[in-house]
């Protein structure tokens, strides 16, 4: 379903078979609509565009009337409302979000343990073990739908079957406010007439190269011989999607999720030229992302950045670590060199600092002598005014505008 306005949707009729499909896949409609309605009701049934309408602010999320023309995340507000003019452009509010997506997910774990959040808005559960509570899978499904509509109010559309891949699929085709149940027995059958570009882990570029040698369904993938298909795409990701057309996915529910990456970026209103306002800016990101380092109780054991220039044109660097870091003035150290190697003269659209590979803080062997122990005091107290005042309640004098620096008395220290 590739339009995303639920033009093309399907569901299954109550009763339906559901032997085997013990996987659930639950998706909320339009998320962020969603809870924007909750507070203002008048948006039900509009073109809602979650977004802001100053400077290059991208589509956050839409309502499925906003999609039937052409409207879709990621999709700059500027072009969106010349698709839909009457659309209503309401900011986002991301701390609602979070709010309500924690009231679904206790919802999901009050009917079973074995839930794995993917986002704010989805999950996988396995209900094998809730038979006998609740009923099949079947019943199960049209449970969690009337509970989300009536205890939180909205919508969510569910997929089930007997496993994760197969019911990710099925969940996206009965959106919105549907469910669809593939007993494994119909697993191929369902999988068959479905785009090859629709398969999870398959990306534009892979559909496009697929498409190019008529590879166009899943069945087509499925029939095509093996080399064929690691000439296309490789062994290993030739290798998996075999499995996943013929409906081998032997992935179970992690019920702990352990990020791989943190990271933050900034796109800017206006492109930027001057080296030392980028600096800055990055400085500040390395600061957001190791906040959310030590809030989840891990380290980096490398750096990335990522650059995006006025033509769209997108360059990456990275490097590893010596030690693994939560500490914002080394990653903020790393990112800036990254910054400085990669020789950036052209106007920047928008700047990014992640951390990665990942490890549990102090796992690793201490040092002697600690180089960074100084900002470490620095940085537990920015968490002790983020927790008590907010984010943002204190700040580098890198991060004011000169003037202010000027007239608070900031010495120029980065």
């Amino acid at each position: 379903m590739g339009r995303q306005d639920g033009s093309r949707r399907l569901v299954s009729a109550d009763g339906a078979d559901d032997e085997g499909a013990h996987i659930l896949h639950v998706d909320m409609d339009a998320f962020y609509v969603a809870v924007e309605t909750l507070a203002d009701p008048s948006l039900a049934g509009r073109p809602v565009i979650i977004g802001r309408r100053e400077g290059r602010s991208v589509v956050s999320s839409a309502s499925y009337e906003a999609r039937r023309y052409g409207v879709r995340s990621a999709m700059p507000v500027a072009q969106a409302l010349r698709r839909c003019p009457r659309a209503v452009v309401v900011e986002p509010h991301f701390d609602r979000y979070r709010a309500v997506s924690a009231r679904v997910m206790d919802l999901f774990r009050s009917i079973t343990p074995l839930v794995e959040p993917l986002s704010i808005d989805e999950a996988f559960l396995d209900v094998s073990g809730a038979r006998r509570l609740w009923g099949g899978p079947g019943e199960i499904a049209a449970l969690i739908r009337r509970r989300v509509r009536g205890e939180i109010g909205i919508t969510c559309s569910v997929g089930a079957a007997s496993t994760k891949h197969v019911a990710k699929m099925a969940s996206t085709a009965a959106k919105p406010d549907g469910m669809l149940v593939v007993p494994a027995r119909a697993t191929v059958a369902f999988l068959d007439p479905r785009p090859a570009g629709s398969m999870w882990g398959v990306g534009p570029k892979a559909a496009e190269a697929l498409a190019s040698r008529g590879i166009h369904t899943i069945r087509d993938l499925r029939e095509t011989p093996p080399a064929a298909l690691e000439r296309i795409l490789g062994p290993a990701q030739a290798s998996r999607l075999v499995d996943l057309a013929h409906g081998r996915d032997p992935r179970a529910i992690e019920t702990e999720r352990v990020e791989k990456s943190v990271s933050h970026e900034e796109t800017f209103d206006e492109d930027v030229r001057d080296p030392e306002r980028l600096r800055a800016e990055i400085l500040r990101l390395a600061d957001r992302v190791a906040g959310r380092l030590r809030a989840g109780g891990v380290e980096a054991s490398g750096v990335s950045i990522k650059v995006r220039f006025s033509d769209f044109r997108t360059i990456t660097r990275s490097r590893a670590l010596a030690d693994p870091t939560d500490v914002g003035q080394r990653i903020g150290q790393v990112a800036r060199e990254l910054f400085a190697q990669a020789g950036v003269s052209a106007p920047v659209r928008l700047i990014g600092v992640r951390a990665d590979r990942l490890v549990a803080a102090g796992s690793q062997a201490v040092a002697l002598w600690d180089d960074d122990g100084d900002w470490r005091q620095v940085d537990t107290a920015l968490d002790r005014a983020a927790e008590k005042f907010g984010s943002g309640s204190i700040t580098r004098a890198a991060f004011l505008a000169p003037s202010k620096r000027r007239a608070e008395g900031d010495p120029g220290v980065r």
